[in-house]
């Protein structure tokens, strides 16, 4: 199996507020260093979990610019919003900073047809010749790209390179992997699923668990590409608790995550609105998690 062009474990990272809510880019970066020296072997700035929805564009363009130049590894600029213009002028942006590729999400609220779901992706391929990420997230966007409008683009926009599928629909993304171009790359968009998206083909995950987890991320997929099963397996229980508090409907994704990055000594801060603050209890939480994480990752580690 080749590398995956963007890396296996892609962290969805979370985007550091200062205590009166504006954008910190020094915490950006050191953030990102971080995730770069812990494990992650690639970056998306400005997605769900980094609370692009609630950032102005030149938020978001300082955004793309100080992470791709904290560090080395790949950057994917989140440059896809529900306006097919915007997301052209965010594409072009992030181009300029030097991402090395972008994620376009379904475009939200619109809910176009296929026809129109098809000439709005075109159109964003078009507007660079940065590799294109699709993120076909129904629960939030409210349509799916689907396993067919997929295929076609893989196949018809040559920029058009991966899949970020937070469908939870394994079968469809087999069939994406069975039909398209052998180049095209399926990432699991649900942490979770990172185990059974691999075992139809997936190549990695765009994660937001990697935050804290990482290593098991990294050892889960390395053990099922060699074929050792049980050490596949053994990873992914290790993951169960992380996977648990990531988000729920109380408190849903980046609101843990920015608790867990918190209890790492990591200043992010709280999310914007309408995310409303982590209480204590969460903080609580999140520092148990964090610390039974990186106690099974040094286990699992002094055994391998």
């Amino acid at each position: 199996m080749t590398t995956p062009r963007f890396g296996s474990v892609v962290t969805a990272m979370v985007t550091p507020f200062g205590p009166d809510g504006a954008l910190d880019l020094d915490a950006a970066a050191s953030l990102a260093r971080h995730l770069a020296d812990t494990g992650s072997e690639g970056i998306v700035v400005a997605g769900t979990t980094g609370e692009g929805p609630v950032l102005t564009d030149p938020e978001r363009i300082d955004l793309f610019r100080v992470v791709v130049d904290a560090v080395t590894i790949p950057v994917i600029a989140s440059s896809g919003t529900n306006d097919t213009a915007h997301s052209i002028l965010m594409t072009e942006e992030a181009a300029a900073a030097g991402a090395a590729g972008v994620l376009v999400v379904t475009p939200y609220y619109n809910r176009p047809s296929v026809a129109g779901l098809s000439a709005h992706f075109r159109a964003v391929a078009a507007a660079s010749t940065l590799p294109v990420v699709l993120y076909d997230i129904p629960v939030r966007a409210g349509r799916r790209i689907g396993p067919d409008l997929t295929v076609q683009l893989a196949r018809e926009v040559p920029n058009i390179v991966a899949v970020k599928d937070a469908t939870g629909d394994v079968a469809s993304a087999a069939r994406v992997i069975a039909e398209a171009p052998d180049d095209f790359e399926v990432y699991s968009g649900d942490d979770s699923l990172t185990l059974p998206f691999a075992s139809v083909g997936g190549v990695g995950v765009i994660s937001v668990a990697s935050h804290w987890a990482a290593p098991l991320f990294a050892e889960l997929l390395s053990a099922h590409r060699s074929g050792d099963v049980d050490r596949a397996a053994g990873a992914n229980r290790a993951l169960l608790e992380s996977y648990r508090f990531e988000s729920s409907d109380e408190y849903p994704n980046p609101v843990p995550a920015k608790a867990a990055c918190r209890a790492l000594g990591l200043p992010v801060g709280q999310c914007r609105l309408p995310n409303a603050p982590a209480p204590q209890s969460l903080d609580d939480q999140a520092r148990s998690v964090v610390a039974g994480a990186t106690a099974l990752i040094q286990a699992r580690q002094s055994v391998a």
